[in-house]
């Protein structure tokens, strides 16, 4: 649709259209333009924003896959969806990217919590018993993972709550909760990244706060890397003794597993980096890798409220 490779939308917004295995009519490509406006208004300000539309139909499973991509400074968000119907994947595609260029703009100006702050209804994750930093430092300097997250236990109803709703955000995760895994598997996770990146933690900020920061990257890792997460996860509940709650549906791990070390997930609906593995000692603590989050949360990154 070589008449349709760059036009000017609401506000200026520039839209790539491509498609593939499929020729939509102008009718539906207007339908979609139209549909387009409040996208146009949200970001009319930024010097750069052009949204790249990736329309295929699939013959195997009789349905059109659509993939938004809006080029932003600085961020890129992506967003895809599939269904039978072209328009309606590309409404659920739109909603996503919507909300994300909402969350990013209000992170850009820390919106949220300011207004959290404003209002007198900000809450800081606090730990239920005096916490003990002195431990935390000598368990990840030893590289001692059980010995940090007896340490460390002192967040975990306030951090669980703030993992529930979190993982809301992701529809692919929720419909696996109780089924392949379950909130505390994210928990899990958000502990194993504070304890890799527990030395390169940023000084000004509270421990409760870094580790609710952490609860974003670790929920993109488990919905990139499934296997491997939950691997890792599985192996620090048995170096720490902590009966795993495993759903009997969830597929067997091997008995000696192997954990990724892979690079901070990238922003918004970028795809993941490919792991590489690391052992376990067989004194019982974990190999250490790099971080799944960054050390604070960045001016593009959204902590959970």
């Amino acid at each position: 649709m070589a008449a349709r490779a760059k036009i000017p939308v609401r506000k200026n917004l520039l839209v790539y259209i491509d498609a593939h295995q499929c020729n939509p009519s102008e009718a539906e490509y207007d339908r979609m333009l139209d549909g387009l406006d409040a996208l146009g208004r949200l970001v009319e300000n930024f010097p750069q924003h052009d949204l790249r539309i990736l329309i295929e139909f699939n013959s195997r499973s009789n349905d059109y896959s659509v993939k938004l991509t809006l080029l932003l400074p600085g961020r890129t968000l992506v967003g895809s969806d599939h269904d039978p119907v072209l328009h309606a994947a590309f409404e659920r595609c739109l909603a996503g990217i919507l909300d994300n260029v909402k969350a990013y703009k209000d992170a850009l100006g820390r919106v949220p919590e300011r207004q959290k702050i404003e209002e007198g209804t900000h809450q800081e994750l606090m730990p239920s018993s005096p916490l003990d930093l002195a431990a935390l430092d000598a368990a990840a300097d030893a590289g001692d993972y059980p010995a940090y997250r007896s340490a460390v236990a002192a967040y975990e109803e306030g951090l669980r709550v703030r993992a529930g709703r979190w993982v809301e955000r992701y529809p692919e995760i929720q419909a696996e909760m109780g089924r392949r895994m379950d909130v505390m598997d994210v928990v899990e996770g958000v502990y194993l990244a504070a304890f890799e990146g527990h030395a390169d933690r940023p000084a000004d900020v509270r421990y409760g706060d870094w580790l609710v920061s952490l609860i974003d990257p670790t929920v993109r890792a488990l919905a990139a890397h499934p296997d491997e997460e939950l691997q890792n996860i599985s192996m620090a509940r048995s170096a720490c003794g902590i009966a795993a709650k495993r759903i009997s549906a969830a597929p067997a791990r091997p008995a000696t597993p192997t954990r990724p070390t892979r690079s901070a997930p990238p922003a918004a609906g970028s795809p993941g980096k490919p792991p590489s593995s690391a052992g376990r000692t067989p004194s019982g603590t974990l190999a250490r890798r790099p971080a799944t989050g960054p050390a604070h949360p960045g001016p593009g990154t959204v902590s959970p409220g």
